[in-house]
């Protein structure tokens, strides 16, 4: 997936927004995930995932910190990701469709949480660029 330049624009302003809030955010997303999706739940058997817990929170703040990441390294997001690519295939070993059901999780808590930063346009763009975060993610598996 190749971002334009009006996809990584889009992506910029979208997190310029989500980045105050983006911990909260993140642990909304891993609550639906796992709400949504129940086999998510065994790759974290030492959590409390109860919503608003202490460790949805801490894992969330790492999850938004990633994909800050990712987009303060928009053009090289593998660079950015590798660490965690390589954690995540090689040491955790996370079935790889677990990342777009995280993706898709994420941005319906963005639109839940700002709505209006989400527009057709924007939401194409940050649509794809998780997209290109989940193939990094899975890049490894290979």
């Amino acid at each position: 997936m190749v971002l334009t330049d009006d996809d990584k624009s889009h992506v910029k302003h979208v997190w310029s927004v989500v980045l105050p809030h983006a911990g909260d955010i993140g642990a909304d997303a891993l609550t639906r995930m796992f709400a949504a999706h129940p086999t998510t739940k065994t790759y974290f058997p030492h959590f409390d995932l109860t919503p608003g817990s202490a460790d949805i929170k801490a894992h969330g703040k790492k999850v938004a910190a990633a994909i800050g990441e990712a987009v303060a390294h928009i053009d090289n997001i593998a660079g950015a990701l590798d660490k965690i690519s390589t954690l995540h295939a090689q040491k955790i070993r996370v079935d790889p469709v677990n990342f777009p059901l995280l993706s898709h999780c994420f941005l319906v808590s963005i639109a839940a949480h700002h709505q209006e930063v989400l527009q057709a346009s924007t939401l194409l763009s940050m649509d794809k660029f998780l997209g290109r975060v989940c193939a990094v993610l899975t890049s490894k598996y290979r």
